[in-house]
């Protein structure tokens, strides 16, 4: 979906975080410049979002809902102070969160960094260097995994879920009680396919 013209008046939503460690830093301080510079381009604020919380996740109260707005229309670009106000989770999940909001139409807007504007002729270069950075650090983290599983191989260490130990006689036992072999492999912590093989297997 195409991102909105700003040289028409818009509906903008404003975003500020902060983290509850950073006892020094306050969300009004980023409110107030981006109000100001809305009120500037005379956009039309929708509302404000604003969390105090760490940006290292995205399971915060008012960035969710952020999405929830811009999934139904209700503001057309979304503005921050700088990126890390947005999210601090990484390249490749920041880069998920900017796509997500291109995908419901929503333009997105750093104060403090004008590269980062969906509307700006920087734009396709800082996707671009992002897509880049985001492709490298899932190669890192799937190489760290693989280390990490060769590691625990070479000690030694089952690579998996655990198998659970079931006696067979304790289901043939419950079967005798007249319990459905759902029933047995709640009980048991196993599904019903391996209740029946075990059930069926010879003694």
């Amino acid at each position: 979906m195409a991102t909105p013209n700003l040289s028409q008046g818009i509906r903008v939503a404003i975003y500020a975080r902060v983290s509850t460690k950073d006892k020094r830093q306050d969300t009004e301080n980023q409110l107030a410049q981006l109000r100001d510079f809305a009120g500037k381009q005379h956009w039309t604020v929708h509302r404000e979002f604003v969390d105090h919380e760490s940006g290292g996740k995205s399971e915060r109260v008012e960035f969710q809902e952020m999405f929830t707005d811009a999934s139904q229309g209700k503001f057309d670009l979304l503005l921050f102070w700088a990126l890390d106000r947005l999210s601090r989770e990484g390249v490749l999940e920041t880069l998920q969160h900017l796509n997500r909001l291109t995908s419901h139409g929503v333009g997105f807007r750093s104060f403090t960094e004008q590269y980062f504007d969906s509307c700006g002729i920087f734009k396709e270069a800082v996707i671009a260097i992002m897509a880049t950075l985001a492709k490298q650090e899932r190669v890192r983290l799937s190489e760290r995994t693989k280390a990490g599983l060769a590691i625990a191989r070479l000690k030694g260490h089952r690579i998996g879920r655990p198998r659970l130990k079931v006696n067979p006689c304790e289901i043939a036992r419950l079967q005798a009680q007249g319990l459905s072999q759902r029933a047995i492999g709640r009980m048991l912590g196993i599904s019903d396919g391996s209740v029946r093989r075990m059930a069926s297997a010879p003694a």
